[in-house]
């Protein structure tokens, strides 16, 4: 499953704006008062302005080349400070086959940089943010994980991973929303709990996955 395009919600857009396109250098493809828009990969991923007062942040990840973590995150560390947890600024997920690190943008969000080693994706040249294949996982959170899972099944999405009342990927290595429970501590967060906020998610072939209330999901 190929994420196409990801919007979410910021209550910081211009730090927001100037962190991914001045200090990370991803490419601006639109942009206007309440929103902007960055080509990451195959993803047109979209920061719009969240009400007055609300805070909104997210986890979210980035898929690297499998052979290209290293130079990932050294590239990562000379933009923007890494998260640490238990002294550590990696993680090797043995069952996944991946290692990634984390750091927060202006908005809170916790964003990762995963290198998925069962994945065909190596490159033979240095590392750029050109490199960055594509949005590859999107929080979505839930009051109850496994009800919210069996709603992206009866859409046609398959289980990645057994299914868990905490923490249920759905769909594939390309492209996986991650149903967590509400108030569950994300991962590599400086010790976060996970909030609803709305996400609205395309995909390749043109379906699309709004997350407007919590709990609810709606298909276009």
């Amino acid at each position: 499953m190929i994420f196409e395009r990801v919007t979410l919600l910021t209550g910081k857009l211009p730090e927001m704006r100037l962190f991914y396109t001045d200090t990370l250098g991803f490419e601006p493809v639109g942009r206007g008062d309440d929103y902007f828009t960055i080509q990451a990969g195959n993803t047109a991923l979209t920061f719009t302005s969240a009400s007055q007062g609300q805070e909104p942040n997210y986890h979210f990840a980035f898929n690297v080349p499998e052979n290209k973590f290293v130079e990932a995150k050294s590239w990562a560390v000379s933009k923007t400070p890494l998260i640490q947890e238990d002294g550590d600024d990696e993680v090797y997920f043995t069952s996944w086959n991946a290692h990634s690190v984390y750091f927060e943008d202006p908005s809170g969000n916790i964003v990762e940089l995963i290198a998925r080693h069962n994945l065909p994706c190596a490159t033979g040249h240095s590392f750029t943010v050109q490199d960055i294949i594509g949005v590859s996982e999107v929080g979505i959170v839930a009051t109850e994980v496994i009800s919210m899972v069996n709603k992206l099944h009866d859409s046609g999405l398959p289980n990645w991973r057994e299914i868990d009342e905490d923490f249920s990927p759905v769909g594939d290595e390309y492209g996986l929303m991650i149903v967590v429970r509400k108030d569950r501590e994300w991962f590599f967060s400086n010790h976060k709990n996970a909030h609803f906020y709305p996400v609205e998610v395309t995909v390749a072939g043109g379906k699309t996955y709004k997350f407007l209330q919590q709990d609810q999901l709606l298909q276009g």
